[in-house]
């Protein structure tokens, strides 16, 4: 069960580490048409919302080699993965799905959520 749940908080933290570090680096022009310039006022937002999602890959490391420290604290993770994915989910709500790709990380990030607090819950 503790396996599984440090797997599962290992999964997290490398999916924050490479799309943090991904979108770090390509920044908000890379996602505009090539015709519009990247705005600094919107790139600047693109790289700190990316400064936190590659942070707390960080943090999320810490707690996969700190698992036996914490306890309480696994649950608000699994509450901010459940809300990573109701985000996308109020996305595509408003503005129309981003593609299947993307309606896939969706689920998988509520179905992770869940996971971790319910494996958390039982441990």
């Amino acid at each position: 069960m503790e396996l599984s749940l440090q797997i599962l908080l290992a999964m997290v933290s490398l999916i924050c580490l490479s799309g943090g570090i991904n979108l770090l680096l390509k920044g908000s022009g890379s996602f505009l048409p090539k015709d519009i310039p990247a705005l600094p006022i919107l790139d600047n937002l693109f790289r700190f919302l990316s400064g936190i999602y590659f942070g707390m890959g960080i943090l999320m490391a810490w707690v996969v080699f700190n698992f036996h420290k914490i306890n309480d604290l696994i649950y608000p993770i699994g509450i901010v993965v459940i809300f990573s994915g109701l985000g996308r989910l109020y996305s595509k709500v408003k503005v129309g799905s981003a593609g299947k790709y993307f309606d896939y990380i969706m689920i998988f990030e509520i179905i992770l959520g869940i996971s971790i607090i319910l494996l958390q819950y039982f441990r």
